[in-house]
């Protein structure tokens, strides 16, 4: 069968053009026009990369001078759903299950117990949806498909509910329940590709998004603190500049340019200015950035918290614009079961797409999926 796109490890000259001029942009794992949004490409890396491989992933996409520009915090999905199966999710859960047991030490300060009695259960469901998918009677591997699905369902609402409390208290650890709840998600629906059922799958990755996405918005704000000037302090020239903040509040409006940010920002610049110790944003400033009942423990009293907490601030950044590349992804996701089905491909040839005759060069970390024409499809970014 002569499938209607094109799969290499070579980026197309069009496509490096289209970035630099601005028509083309990088949106979560795919590339599309500008002003359709249509579809030019989907990027899918090489491999199933963990830890510390992923920030190799994420420098490699800085090809031809930062035309395909990362965000240099690295997000915990993949680029595509097809390179993100029960394995890594299982992967991406330890992970986020050890940042918590780190942070439980530092909560023990002020007798903050959190529950990681639920990740067990999480686990135990991917065990159940990794089993089900081996088994060769198609009415068993159904069922015990089901029953994982079932658990998801159940991490789902534990984890909104666990991330809309750490949100209120404008903690630490708010996004560590995001990201879990992205994984339940992304399980689920994994289940349901696996069983081919491609619109329940596109749908709980739909109702998903809205659910995750605005809660990710709230987190954002909260990071942004009531004066996002701060993040451009002279002390940060090299680290974080306009275009870096701009990119955050085009994820919130799209409408936005850095004019218009640069506006948003010109009254709390000059607030900054009259109040060189900035004493009223270190007192409002939310324990998702600094907690004294935490951060502070051993302290004087008279100690200056205030180097201790701008340290902090790139690394903050950081956070939120992995937060927003994580739901970028996960957003990306519904484009490429909507390829799938507008292209007639079966997920498991999606799934085993690679370039015919290409031989894979060496440190290539990405293929890229180019339709033989661009797709128009729902935008759920």
């Amino acid at each position: 069968m002569t499938l209607p796109v094109t799969v290499t490890f070579m980026l197309a000259d069009w496509i490096i053009k289209g970035i630099a001029d601005g028509t083309l942009e990088r949106v979560g794992g795919v590339i599309r026009e500008v002003g359709s949004k249509h579809i030019v490409t989907w990027l899918r890396e090489q491999g199933s990369p963990t830890g510390n491989q992923l920030g190799e992933i994420g420098r490699s996409m800085l090809l031809t001078q930062g035309i395909l520009q990362v965000t240099s915090a690295v997000s915990i999905l993949n680029m595509g759903v097809s390179v993100i199966g029960f394995a890594v999710i299982a992967q991406r859960l330890k992970e986020l299950e050890q940042r918590l047991q780190q942070a439980q030490k530092l909560l023990n300060h002020i007798n903050r117990k959190i529950d990681l009695s639920f990740y067990a259960n999480f686990r135990a469901a991917i065990e159940l949806a990794t089993n089900a998918f081996t088994m060769t009677k198609t009415e068993n591997r159904r069922s015990s498909a089901l029953q994982a699905i079932n658990r998801f369902l159940e991490a789902e609402h534990i984890y909104t509910e666990f991330a809309d409390i750490e949100i209120e208290q404008k903690s630490q650890i708010a996004d560590e329940y995001l990201l879990t709840l992205s994984l339940a998600y992304l399980a689920e629906a994994r289940c349901y590709l696996e069983l081919e059922e491609h619109e329940t799958a596109l749908r709980r990755f739909q109702e998903g998004s809205i659910v995750i996405r605005s809660r990710i918005q709230k987190y954002v704000k909260l990071l942004l603190t009531f004066n996002p000037a701060v993040y451009l302090q002279p002390q940060f020239r090299g680290q974080i500049d306009l275009r870096r903040l701009t990119r955050i509040y085009q994820w919130l409006d799209p409408t936005l340019n850095e004019n218009a940010v640069f506006d948003m920002q010109r009254m709390n610049l000059f607030m900054l200015a009259k109040d060189p110790n900035n004493a009223k944003w270190v007192e409002s400033i939310p324990a998702a950035i600094w907690d004294s009942k935490v951060d502070w423990v051993g302290k004087a009293i008279l100690d200056d918290p205030k180097p201790q907490i701008y340290a902090r601030l790139p690394k903050t950044l950081a956070v939120v614009e992995s937060m927003i590349e994580t739901n970028l992804r996960f957003a990306a996701y519904q484009t490429e079961l909507q390829a799938i089905s507008q292209l007639g491909i079966s997920f498991y040839d999606w799934l085993k797409l690679t370039p015919p005759t290409e031989i894979k060069p060496e440190g290539a970390k990405l293929m890229y999926i180019i339709p033989s024409k661009p797709l128009e499809l729902q935008p759920s970014m």
